[in-house]
């Protein structure tokens, strides 16, 4: 998901309560439930190695442990670097009107390690999937129920985090005590909103796809069929269904249970596979693109001087109303072949153009 998502889930996470236990609470739990995301980095050296490595390591089971002890090791850096910079207080002496609440490093680790392990849950909820398995097993999971980002969750956050604090000064200003936490409610309310969410969209999904393996195809039986999400309907999806022959890409609405309402589907056929295609898909990002992609699709264009561009694209991110209005994949690759076929040159993103 988005990296405001995962921030603002750690932040109500901890003013759910966990900050009522040990200092530091809040700036753990942000960072961690961000942390994983750190392989992002990966992208600057360039889009191939990006595309092989992001959710690699860092958003697994066995990443977890080390990016939970790099958050806490982080976090107790700042801590120290701001106590240099501050006056020294007594242990166990009062700060203001409460006691002051010190940091418990053992436990701050626990959060770390929940932040680190509750990203990874909130990743496999979108379409892109997590790999929680690597190293030992780069088999990619994705449970495809919440787009990457979603409104009505950043809403929910938003306010539960905001809304207190504006509370706060309406009773400052009426003389009213001011309490040495604040927001729990409203933090477990959007905690609660989050996991409605992911229910419904759960429950939805599981209507979409069983529609749309409820049909043929062209009179073909679907091999395979998906359904993808949209940001704020819960129960509008983009179907895309695999047969023996070709690809169908569908808007299902799982509320009524119909497939192709207003007769968008678009159909895209299996092309030859040719000693062209075979060349592009043996190159690097050919292995590393067919490795992730989940329903791929590979195109050949002839180019002056008898080369070849092969492009790739994943259609798990496209939907028949944007091939309609011929809008170009995302997260496509693609491959030049000189006239031997052999490998000029690879790239991830949109091709330059070419006569």
């Amino acid at each position: 998901m988005d990296p405001v998502t995962h921030m603002l889930t750690g932040a109500c996470v901890s003013r759910a309560g966990l900050n009522r236990k040990t200092a530091l609470a809040t700036l753990t739990l942000t960072l961690a439930f961000e942390a994983p995301d750190i392989d992002s980095a990966i992208y600057f050296w360039g889009g191939i190695t990006g595309l092989q490595h992001h959710r690699g390591i860092t958003h697994s089971l066995v990443g977890a442990p080390f990016m939970a002890g790099a958050v806490t090791a982080l976090v107790y850096g700042i801590h120290r670097w701001r106590s240099s910079r501050q006056k020294a207080v007594p242990e166990g002496a009062a700060s203001g009107k409460f006691s002051r609440l010190l940091p418990n490093w053992k436990l701050l680790y626990v959060y770390a390690l929940l932040g680190s392990l509750v990203h990874l849950f909130q990743d496999f909820t979108n379409n892109y999937g997590v790999r929680p398995f690597a190293p030992f097993n780069e088999k990619w999971y994705a449970w495809d129920i919440v787009f990457i980002v979603d409104p009505i969750m950043l809403v929910a956050m938003i306010l539960a985090l905001v809304l207190p604090g504006l509370m706060a000064l309406v009773t400052e200003e009426i003389g009213s005590k001011k309490p040495q936490f604040r927001g729990r409610g409203a933090a477990i309310l959007a905690l609660l909103c989050l996991a409605a969410v992911i229910l419904v969209r759960g429950i939805e999904h599981r209507r979409a796809v069983t529609a749309l393996n409820s049909r043929t195809y062209r009179n073909e039986e679907p091999v395979r069929a998906s359904a993808f999400p949209q940001p704020i309907n819960p129960f509008s999806w983009n179907g895309v269904v695999e047969t023996q022959d070709f690809f169908e890409m569908a808007p299902v609405d799982s509320g009524s249970g119909e497939v192709d309402p207003q007769n968008m589907a678009v159909v895209r056929f299996k092309p030859e596979e040719t000693p062209v295609t075979l060349a592009a898909k043996k190159s690097r990002l050919g292995q590393v693109y067919l490795d992730w992609a989940r329903y791929p699709l590979v195109n050949t264009e002839k180019l002056e001087g008898g080369r070849y561009q092969v492009q790739f694209e994943d259609l798990r991110f496209e939907s028949a109303e944007s091939i309609a209005q011929h809008q170009g994949p995302i997260l496509a690759g693609y491959v030049v072949l000189d006239p031997q076929l052999r490998v000029e040159e690879m790239f991830t993103g949109r091709p330059p153009n070419r006569r």
